[in-house]
């Protein structure tokens, strides 16, 4: 192995290749579909592979390669230094800056052919004047607010920007755009009011001939689930990961998820009856009991808000399903957690254990995907043999996302099928 510390993330790049494949061709059906109820012509959306946050923690140069590979067209990014590693690794395809960059950093981002987000009239025109200096065309794309109120113009004064925008010399708007607020819920009314006035803001463009090559508004949840906001191109972040964007999405798609999260024990112990555990000794064994200490903690994204609430699984092939699963006590620590196993368990040190995904028995993506299947009802019943990061994210009172992205802080990534 070539990790450094003895807990690290282990990033299947087979699974990212697949749920492209797989929401690239939930996107073809469901845009024939609205096609031929519409009765126009058929436009195949493009794909947009969000790669902001490090790749939701999975490693953004290695996702958005493998997304490029499995038919991404375009890939997304939050910050310039984002932008500029991909470039730097030596990633030619389409990149869109999804927020306006500090006026300081434009120079650098045009020289590297970011495209850059238009979100102000303020911004519209300093982009104008670079474009003006420099004797150079600039495409860009427009951001507007139908109701998410985080940023862009305004959805009533969109439609006068680009016709002012028009005028201005060497400037192109390449693609305009906005992003829902609440699509994650099937049939959801502000969703549908949001759409309804991108809607109409596109229709008006289109009648003055100013209609630009890219109108995009899906994220993962929108993609899914509401098929007349497909539009030129979806932004899929999450789902590309394997992980579904709400409840609602489930029985659509199989996702297979990436990453899991693996530790080595670094210490097996045996405590007696009522010894307690960790800071504040929050924990006392009833039992004469194993505890084994791995070497992550909050600092590496394990929630301390997770403590004595989670499970590990033991990774040893010898444990027969529906003993792998031993409970996580005491208080996380910043470096490093306790577990608990029962005195009958042969552990020692150097054992791997399971914090996110499965046994290595069952952690190619094919067997992923049979799992994640099966764990996809909204109860979301646990199972002997895989730990799904919604578990995790739920014992912590947040979201998925938060906690993918959290992993990478310290933890090395070790990729497979690449």
């Amino acid at each position: 192995m070539t990790h450094k510390r003895a807990a690290w993330l282990d990033i299947d790049l087979q699974a990212i290749s697949d749920n492209v494949v797989a929401l690239r061709g939930f996107v073809a059906e469901g845009a024939k579909r609205t096609a031929a109820a519409q009765k126009i012509v058929l436009r195949t959306p493009k794909f947009m592979a969000v790669v902001k946050a490090d790749a939701y923690g999975h490693g953004a140069v290695s996702v958005a390669r493998t997304a490029l590979q499995a038919g991404a067209d375009w890939l997304g990014v939050a910050t310039p230094a984002e932008a500029f590693e991909l470039r730097e690794a030596g990633i030619s395809a389409p990149i869109l800056l999804l927020s306006e960059p500090p006026e300081t950093i434009l120079v650098d981002l045009l020289e590297s052919d970011i495209t850059c987000t238009v979100a102000s009239t303020e911004f519209l025109q300093t982009l104008a004047g670079f474009a003006l200096l420099q004797q150079r065309q600039i495409s860009y794309h427009l951001k507007v607010d139908t109701g998410m109120k985080r940023v862009g113009v305004p959805a009533e004064a969109a439609v006068s920007i680009v016709r002012e925008a028009a005028n201005l010399p060497l400037l192109q708007m390449g693609g305009i755009f906005t992003h829902f607020a609440t699509a994650d819920t099937a049939g959801d009314w502000d969703a549908s009011q949001q759409l309804e006035a991108f809607q109409g803001i596109v229709r008006r463009l289109a009648d003055m001939n100013l209609r630009p090559q890219l109108v995009h508004a899906s994220n993962s949840a929108a993609t899914l689930l509401m098929p007349d906001a497909l539009f030129d191109m979806v932004r899929v972040g999450i789902s590309m990961y394997g992980i579904h964007p709400s409840d609602d999405t489930r029985k659509l798609i199989d996702l297979t998820p990436a990453l899991s999260v693996r530790a080595q024990a670094s210490m097996v112990k045996s405590i007696g009856m009522g010894e307690g555990v960790g800071y504040g000794l929050t924990w006392r064994a009833h039992k004469p009991v194993h505890i084994i200490t791995l070497p992550l903690g909050y600092a590496d994204g394990i929630p301390r808000l997770c403590s004595n609430k989670m499970d590990v699984l033991v990774d040893k092939p010898s444990l027969t399903k529906g003993a792998r699963r031993i409970e996580q006590v005491g208080t996380i620590c910043m470096d490093q957690m306790m577990v608990a196993a029962s005195s009958s368990l042969a552990v020692h040190q150097g054992d791997e254990f399971v914090l996110v995904g499965a046994p290595r028995c069952s952690s190619d993506a094919a067997s992923v995907r049979a799992i994640a299947r099966e764990v996809r009802t909204v109860t979301r019943r646990k199972i002997d043999d895989y730990l799904a990061v919604e578990e995790l994210a739920e014992q912590a009172q947040t979201i998925p996302y938060e906690i993918l992205c959290g992993l990478g802080q310290r933890l090395e990534r070790v990729y497979r099928n690449g």
